[in-house]
């Protein structure tokens, strides 16, 4: 039995046919004929440079400011893509200048300065904007087969979302030595470069963790012998006078709507910084800097 669409009561007589009908009329439900790929229009034109351009974005992370961008540089040179300075900091990116002639990476000396705050997208590129490699976070399973024994303090961001806020973050997590940021599943969460620049470096020195499940990832940090913390606005122990654990994870809330109640029940302990009331609380890189400063004072004393 034929597999075709096409009635036949058996093999064609005469010549092959050049044509639907020769055969008789084409059933509605047969083959239809192929027409030509029309032209792209200039919308279908825009559409795919609009896709060309997010999934750019997507692989590639844009950096400015002078400490930024030379920290990158520093960490994974082979990540560098482009380079955009000024002619004033030629002699400071000697380096950098010197690697994109020898590996062949595109570099370009800019006469006005508002190129590069076009490229940035703000005033504070300091001179410099560079195009690096976007690194692809760890996940909690491979960053715990490296973690040391011995104290041991994480940042969980459950929310935080501004990009200044999280340099800032990022920047007194370097400066206290914490050992990863972890982000939830779902977080839209992301390094920027607005974030790296205020970061000053910092987001170079601590890495990206993507959790899984949070009921796994809370499993597999206390395996790892973390305690978590959830720091509150109120109705936490002073974290002065809390037995702060020497391998802890402070868990850090969104800008205003704090943390998520499932998470902060699901947490050891619940910590808050005392204050004279004459506001409701610190925003939350501000805190970070007095939590990780305690933690670290606690851990020096007992070590």
């Amino acid at each position: 039995m034929s597999d075709s669409p096409w009635k036949s009561k058996g093999p064609p007589k005469g010549p092959p046919s050049r044509g639907p009908q020769a055969n008789g009329p084409r059933r509605p439900d047969g083959p239809k004929r192929e027409h030509p790929s029309r032209a792209p229009s200039p919308r279908d034109i825009a559409t795919a440079e609009h896709q060309h351009v997010r999934e750019h974005r997507e692989l590639e992370l844009r950096l400015y400011g002078v400490n930024a961008v030379r920290a990158a540089f520093h960490r994974r040179p082979d990540a560098l893509r482009k380079l955009y300075l000024v002619s004033e900091r030629i002699p400071q990116l000697q380096p950098m200048l010197r690697w994109c002639v020898a590996h062949r990476v595109g570099y370009r000396v800019v006469e006005d300065e508002a190129d590069l705050q076009r490229l940035a997208s703000s005033t504070h590129h300091e001179g410099v904007v560079a195009d690096f490699q976007r690194e692809t976070p760890q996940t909690l399973t491979t960053w715990l087969q490296h973690v040391p024994q011995g104290p041991v303090c994480v940042l969980w961001l459950d929310g935080v979302g501004n990009p200044h806020n999280l340099g800032a973050v990022l920047r007194s997590a370097a400066h206290f030595g914490v050992a990863a940021i972890l982000l939830p599943k779902h977080s839209t969460l992301s390094l920027s470069g607005a974030a790296a620049r205020v970061a000053e470096g910092g987001a170079e020195a601590v890495p990206f963790i993507r959790l899984g499940r949070e009921d796994n990832s809370l499993a597999q940090l206390r395996g790892a012998g973390f305690a978590l913390a959830a720091t509150v606005v109120r109705d936490g122990a002073s974290v002065f006078d809390a037995q702060l654990p020497q391998r802890l994870v402070y868990v850090l809330g969104a800008e205003g709507e704090g943390m998520s109640q499932e998470l902060a029940a699901a947490c050891d302990l619940r910590v808050s910084i005392p204050g004279s009331g004459k506001v409701e609380s610190l925003n939350v890189a501000a805190a970070t800097a007095v939590l990780l400063a305690e933690w670290t004072r606690k851990a020096k004393a007992v070590a």
